[in-house]
């Protein structure tokens, strides 16, 4: 630098208060200093989303009143509202798949004569194809949800329904008590209100061997896969579909999670969805009771018991456990009737 250059001036600090005073010093100007004209639009704009944001922190969690707080809020939502009715209707494309697979699985058995079948009407009667297409279909269904649902959920698919089978172990006296309850009520309902004579279902009791062939899959496969779909994906969808209802026309949230991070609903949805979950349950039984009135009330208050056993333990193991309990009683009055199923034509 040159001697005779000029020294630089040097600039004045700005004092605290921020009013620029001094030589060569800029005056800032603070938001909360400017007056609200020269705010402008844009701070107001900046005062409103944080005030908007301010309000959304203060929401009590998933419960807060909009539709897509799954993607505000996603782990407690996945808590809270696995299933809804979204994956039921995934669970139904599954089961349509799984039903056209086991529809061709019955075409080549028919057409390679399997069991001496040969005809579709031989096929339709024989219980071995009945059952193995039904069979079939619960099978490759529960396949495809055990790949897809982990994924959906980022949970096993019996986590996510809540399984629960050491609270069902836990219970088992009271859901023995339960299923015997069912069955006495079978027993009454059968005395006031009898079925049919000659319903589709005692077709299948033509000999031992069909005979035994239903016994075991009506205490097994039966009430498993049936479980998952009405109380494991259809009463859980429908309890919180209810709630949502509800919570929109009243502007009130809506329960979510206990303390132990369990689905919490209102006795309101919960006696609906109940309802609505025990009359499809019901129907899908109806034709093989020619669609008798009495088999088909009997049925809505079975299911009707089984939505209780699932909502008030939270184990869906607790009712499939119910429900197979009551089908072994059925089955095992049917045995001692007919001497082993050596008698069919008393029943």
């Amino acid at each position: 630098m040159s001697e005779n250059a000029s020294p630089e001036p040097e600039l004045e600090p700005r004092n605290d208060a921020g009013t620029g005073e001094g030589t060569g010093t800029i005056p800032s100007i603070h938001a909360e200093d400017a007056p609200e004209a020269f705010a402008g639009e844009e701070m107001k704009e900046d005062a409103a989303e944080e005030e908007s944001g301010a309000r959304l922190n203060e929401l009590p969690g998933p419960s807060g009143p909009y539709l897509f707080r799954e993607y505000a809020f996603p782990q407690q939502f996945r808590e809270e509202r696995i299933p809804h009715l979204g994956h039921l209707c995934f669970l139904s494309v599954l089961f349509f798949l799984g039903q056209l697979a086991a529809i061709v699985l019955f075409r080549v058995a028919l057409s390679y004569h399997l069991f001496g079948v040969s005809t579709l009407h031989q096929a339709v009667e024989d219980i071995r194809y009945t059952l193995g297409s039904q069979g079939t279909a619960y099978l490759l269904t529960f396949a495809g949800a055990l790949v897809f649902f982990p994924l959906l959920w980022r949970k096993g698919l019996f986590e996510g329904l809540h399984w629960r089978g050491a609270t069902a172990l836990s219970h088992t006296m009271r859901l023995l008590g339960a299923a015997s309850a069912c069955f006495v009520l079978a027993m009454i309902d059968g005395f006031l209100l009898p079925g049919p004579a000659d319903a589709p279902i005692d077709k299948v009791f033509r000999s031992p061997g069909a005979a035994w062939t239903l016994f075991a899959f009506g205490i097994s496969f039966a009430p498993f896969f049936e479980e998952i779909f009405f109380r494991g994906f259809l009463l859980p969808a429908l309890c919180t579909a209810a709630d949502w209802i509800r919570e929109q026309a009243s502007h009130r949230p809506a329960p979510t999670l206990d303390p132990n991070g369990h689905p919490q609903w209102s006795v309101p949805s919960m006696v609906i969805a109940s309802i609505f979950t025990s009359v499809p349950f019901a129907l899908m039984h109806a034709e093989q009771t020619a669609h008798a009135i009495g088999p088909f009330i009997l049925l809505i208050c079975v299911s009707l018991v089984l939505c209780w056993v699932r909502l008030a333990t939270r184990s869906l193991a607790s009712s499939v456990l119910v429900h197979a309990c009551y089908n072994f009683l059925i089955f095992s009055l049917m045995l001692l009737g007919t001497g082993g199923f050596k008698h069919l034509e008393k029943l």
